[in-house]
């Protein structure tokens, strides 16, 4: 009689075990199916930099990628700062902060963010034509050139007509706030390509060799930016663009 007690209540221990065991087992498929449905972020733009435009107001971006009202949330992979702003104007890169963004993910010193994730968290169903940046005003060639006339400057006279050819018309110039003499990057030329850029608003120019890749088509350092830079502004809206080897 004990010994049949003995495999009775040890029975009911396995049983016992055996449902507890297979409701973990359950649950634990549970979650995994949860966290599979889980919705991935739209990580956009991989490899871009991103920079600011030396522009005032409260946190926000401009785009040549997407249109206004798209929301996009900005992390620093080297510090794992973050910032979310809505697009409010174009630009020439995929993502370019003011100065009240940027400062919410900046490291101290740098204008200047090479490891960022960019991730699309609402609005602008569709990217713009990042590739085919709205064209510049057409303008009558000059004969011996065959460049783009440039409109006047602030100072009223009119600047040089364009020597090389005219590239990513349209785009707006910043700075990488990196050190060394002048120089750019780029996102649409390879290392070792010369581009001229021109401040329409001051007539004011600097040749540059790329040197490194940016998420712009032009991406000017400190030493470059100074020699086209209008005091007080870190963005150079009407730009004019030529590659010149």
């Amino acid at each position: 009689m004990f010994m049949s007690r003995k495999r009775t209540m040890s029975s009911t221990k396995k049983l016992v075990l055996s449902v507890t065991t297979g409701a973990l087992v359950a649950g634990g498929v549970i979650v995994t199916m949860a966290t599979g449905n889980a919705a991935a972020p739209d990580v956009v733009c991989p490899g871009s930099t991103v920079t600011l435009s030396g522009e005032a107001g409260p946190p926000a971006a401009t785009s040549g990628t997407f249109p206004v009202g798209t929301k996009l949330k900005v992390t620093n992979l080297d510090n794992n700062q973050t910032t979310t702003v809505t697009v409010n104007g174009p630009s020439g890169s995929c993502v370019l902060l003011n100065n009240a963004a940027f400062d919410e993910v900046r490291e101290p010193g740098k204008n200047l963010i090479r490891r960022a994730r960019i991730e699309r968290v609402g609005g602008g169903d569709a990217p713009a034509q990042a590739a085919t940046p709205p064209a510049a005003p057409p303008a009558a060639p000059p004969a011996a050139t065959g460049g783009q006339q440039a409109a006047p400057g602030q100072g009223g006279q009119q600047a040089a007509p364009a020597t090389g050819e005219v590239v990513c018309p349209g785009s707006t110039v910043t700075l990488s706030g990196e050190a060394g003499p002048p120089a750019a990057t780029s996102g649409t030329f390879p290392v070792g390509t010369k581009l001229k850029v021109t401040n329409l608003d001051n007539n004011q120019t600097t040749t540059v060799t790329v040197n490194g890749p940016s998420g712009s088509c032009v991406l000017l350092n400190n030493a470059a930016f100074d020699k086209v830079r209008e005091p007080g502004k870190n963005l150079i809206r009407r730009a004019r663009i030529e590659r010149v080897n």
